[in-house]
C-alpha cells in the first residue's frame, strides 16, 4: 500500500466529504410531510446521533489518522475480525442502496428534459448507468480528483439549491401568500411519539449517517490533528441548519396530502418558481441537483471501497480486492461494486415482483449500518481506556466521563434504530416474528462474509507492495 502520496486534502476538502456523504436534499420531502413537528424529529436525531457521531469520528481519525477508516478504528479497538465485519457492513448495504439514490438522479435529471421520462424505464436505466460508472471512473481518478468532484458537486448540487429553497420558502412566506403548513404554535414542533411513529425514529437517526466519510481519506488530509474536528464542526453546522430550514420550506408549498416522497423536492422549486414567474429556471435547477445526486453517490462509492481496499492490502481477501491503479485507487472494489449494482438495478426497474423484496433489502441497509455505528462508539469508549496515551488533537470534553456520555448516546440510538427496523411497516402483510428473522438472517448474510474470508484465507493473498494496474 502506497502511503507516500501528496497530502492534498484540507478542512474545506474534509467538510465537503462529510456534506456530500450526509446532506442529501432528496431526504426533505419525507420530512417535510411531518411540518413544524420535523424540526423536534431533527433535534432528536441530532443529539442522540449527529453531535455523537461527529465528536465520536473526530476523536478516532486525529487519533488514528490513517487509512481504512472504520476499519482502523475498530480493528485498533477490538481486533481485525471486529474492523473486518464493521468495514464491511459498510460496504454491503451500499450495494442495496445504489439504486434508489440512482434513480432519484435519473428522475431529477428528467425534469431537465421531460419529467415523463422519470416513467420510463429504458431512460432510467441509461442515465442511471452513466451516472453509475461516471462517477466509478472519477473514483478511478484518485483522490485528488474524487474529491475535486464532490467539492464542486457539494456547492453545486447541494448547498445552492438548499440556499435557494430556503431563500424563495421565505420569500413566498414574507409576501404573503397561501401557505400549505399550519400556523406555528407553540408546541407545533414537538413530535408525537408513539407506537406507530417509533420506527420513523430510526429514519431521522439515520438521515445523519455518513459523518464519518472524511476518516477514510486520513491519509490525504494535510494536517489531519488540526484539519479534521474543524472539518466535523464545519460539515455538522452546514447539514443541521440546512437541512431543517430546507424541510420547512417544502413544507410551507406543498400540500402533504399532494407531497411525493420522490419527487417532492421537485414539486416544491416548481410551486416556488411559478409563484414568482421564474419557471424556466427548473431546468438548470434540476440539472444542478443531479449533480449533487452524483456527488453523494460517489462519496459513498468511494470511502468504504477504500476501506475495503485497506483490509485486502492486509492479506484477508482475495487479491482481486487490493488491485489499485497508479493513482491508489482501490480499482479491484470500485469495478466490482459497480457491476453488482448494475445487476441489482437492473432488478429494482425490470422486475416488477421485485419490489416488496427490494423494500426488504434497502430495510437491511438501516440494521447494516447500525452495526458500523455500534462498532464506532464502541470502540471510541475502548481505546480511551485500551489506549490513553496515543496522541489525539481532538478528545470529546469532559474526560472518560464524557467519552462515556457520548459514546452511551450513539450506543443507544444505534441500538433502538436496529430493534426497531426489526419491525414491518402497517402497510406490509407479514407478522412480526417473520419479518424479523427475514431481516435478521438478510443481515447475517450481508455481514457475516469477513467470517468466511478469514475462514479460507490464503498466504497468496497477500499482495506484494508494488501491485499495481
Amino acid at each position: 500500500m502506497n502511503n507516500g502520496k501528496v497530502k492534498t486534502l484540507g478542512v474545506f476538502a474534509l467538510a465537503m466529504i462529510n456534506v456530500a456523504a450526509v446532506l442529501s436534499l432528496r431526504n426533505y420531502p419525507s420530512m417535510a410531510e411531518y411540518g413544524w413537528s420535523s424540526i423536534g424529529w431533527y433535534i432528536i436525531g441530532t443529539i442522540t446521533f449527529l453531535i455523537p457521531l461527529t465528536l465520536a469520528g473526530a476523536e478516532l481519525a486525529t487519533g488514528w489518522p490513517k487509512g481504512g477508516g472504520v476499519y482502523l478504528w475498530v480493528k485498533e479497538a477490538f481486533g481485525e475480525k471486529a474492523g473486518f465485519i464493521a468495514i464491511f457492513c459498510e460496504w454491503s448495504n451500499n450495494l442495496v442502496w445504489f439504486p434508489t439514490v440512482l434513480a432519484f438522479i435519473a428522475s431529477t435529471f428528467a425534469f431537465a428534459i421531460n419529467p415523463a421520462l422519470a416513467n420510463n424505464n429504458t431512460y432510467m436505466f441509461l442515465v442511471m448507468m452513466i451516472a453509475f460508472w461516471g462517477t466509478t471512473i472519477i473514483s478511478n481518478m484518485g483522490e485528488k480528483a474524487s474529491s475535486r468532484f464532490g467539492s464542486f458537486g457539494v456547492m453545486a448540487g447541494s448547498i445552492i439549491p438548499a440556499i435557494l429553497i430556503i431563500v424563495l420558502g421565505f420569500a413566498y412566506t414574507f409576501t404573503g401568500k397561501p401557505l400549505a403548513i399550519p400556523p406555528y404554535t407553540a408546541g407545533a414542533w414537538i413530535p408525537t411519539i408513539n407506537m406507530s411513529t417509533l420506527p420513523f425514529i430510526a429514519t431521522v437517526v439515520l438521515l445523519f449517517a455518513g459523518m464519518e466519510m472524511a476518516g477514510f481519506h486520513a491519509l490525504e488530509v494535510r494536517d489531519p490533528q488540526k484539519d479534521f474536528p474543524k472539518a466535523m464542526a464545519l460539515s455538522a453546522a452546514i447539514i443541521f441548519v440546512l437541512t431543517v430550514i430546507g424541510t420547512l420550506a417544502i413544507a410551507i408549498v406543498v400540500p402533504t396530502q399532494q407531497l411525493s416522497l420522490s419527487g417532492g423536492l421537485m414539486q416544491a422549486f416548481e410551486a416556488f418558481l411559478s409563484a414568482f414567474n421564474l419557471d424556466w429556471l427548473l431546468a438548470p435547477l434540476a440539472v444542478l441537483i443531479t449533480i449533487g445526486g452524483l456527488a453523494t453517490l460517489a462519496s459513498w462509492l468511494a470511502g468504504p471501497a477504500l476501506g475495503l481496499g485497506v483490509v485486502a492490502t492486509e492479506g484477508l481477501m482475495p487479491r482481486l480486492f487490493s488491485r489499485r491503479n497508479k493513482v491508489g485507487a482501490p480499482t479491484g472494489v470500485l469495478v466490482l461494486q459497480a457491476v453488482l449494482g448494475t445487476a441489482i438495478s437492473l432488478l429494482y426497474l425490470f422486475i416488477p415482483s421485485i419490489n416488496s423484496a427490494y423494500w426488504i433489502l434497502s430495510a437491511l441497509t438501516v440494521l447494516l449500518l447500525c452495526i458500523v455505528y455500534l462498532f464506532v462508539f464502541a470502540s471510541v469508549i475502548k481505546l480511551r481506556y485500551s489506549q490513553p496515551d496515543t496522541p489525539r488533537a481532538f478528545r470529546i470534553p469532559g474526560g472518560i466521563v464524557g467519552v462515556w456520555v457520548i459514546g452511551s448516546l450513539g450506543l443507544l440510538s444505534s441500538g433502538f434504530t436496529f430493534f426497531v427496523s426489526l419491525f414491518p411497516t402497517g402497510s406490509m402483510n407479514i407478522s412480526v416474528g417473520q419479518y424479523a428473522l427475514i431481516m435478521l438472517v438478510g443481515t447475517a448474510i450481508l455481514a457475516l462474509p469477513p467470517l468466511l474470508f478469514l475462514r479460507f484465507k490464503k498466504p497468496s493473498w497477500k499482495p506484494e507492495e508494488s501491485l499495481e494496474e
